[in-house]
């Protein structure tokens, strides 16, 4: 089964975002990744509603939304107003993240988790059966075009197994530092999912790009 694409408008032009969301739309990306972020949870600040409110009229393809950021919960009904199609959230800034991804069913989204690289697989065992997707970190979050982090593969192939272990049926999504060669290790390992910024934005031919990563 081919992995799911979702590019990441972090690495996209934002004097010309619009242009960037076209191309994407035209492409054969599965989903529209985007990374919120508040420098508060991460060192950096991306951006905000404002912003992804045009966002979410010009893109074609679910929106994939991972809330770096402290009290994700709070910004529940703005990502739902966006239209979201996930609501992805950080593992360690959820002290009580099983209410936390009940609101986001209810709320009409897919629930996701998220962990850091410093964050043991283990610690989902009782969440897992209860999300639509865990996303593995491949980088420290706060900035894109960061090295991938070598031991993210074993992480991919721990958490396949925690899956098996408990019957959940959640996908496997991995985000930072893909390319083609580190993607087709993830993939090999269980991933589902690939997340890409600087590999697509950056490349001569984005398109090419995103079709090379979907046949890995």
């Amino acid at each position: 089964m081919k992995p799911i694409v979702s590019p990441s408008i972090l690495s996209a032009d934002f004097s010309n975002l619009g242009h960037d969301i076209d191309m994407l739309n035209q492409s054969e990306a599965d989903w529209l990744h985007i990374d919120i972020m508040d420098g508060v949870f991460v060192p950096n600040i991306s951006f905000g509603f404002p912003v992804l409110k045009h966002v979410s009229r010009l893109a074609q393809k679910p929106l994939d939304v991972h809330l770096m950021i402290v009290q994700p919960e709070k910004f529940i009904p703005e990502v739902q107003a966006l239209g979201a199609y996930i609501m992805n959230v950080h593992y360690e800034a959820c002290p009580h993240l099983h209410r936390v991804v009940q609101q986001i069913r209810e709320a009409g989204m897919l629930p996701a988790v998220t962990i850091n690289p410093a964050t043991p697989v283990s610690l989902l065992k009782d969440i897992v059966c209860d999300v639509y997707m865990v996303l593995i970190m491949g980088v420290n979050p706060g900035f894109g075009g960061q090295k991938f982090i070598g031991h993210t593969v074993e992480k991919v192939r721990e958490l396949k197994d925690l899956l098996l272990q408990t019957g959940s049926q959640a996908l496997i999504e991995v985000d930072g530092g893909v390319n083609l060669d580190t993607g087709a290790r993830l993939v090999e390992a269980g991933a589902d999912v690939l997340v890409a910024g600087n590999a697509v934005f950056k490349s001569q031919n984005p398109l090419e790009m995103i079709r090379a990563l979907k046949n890995l």
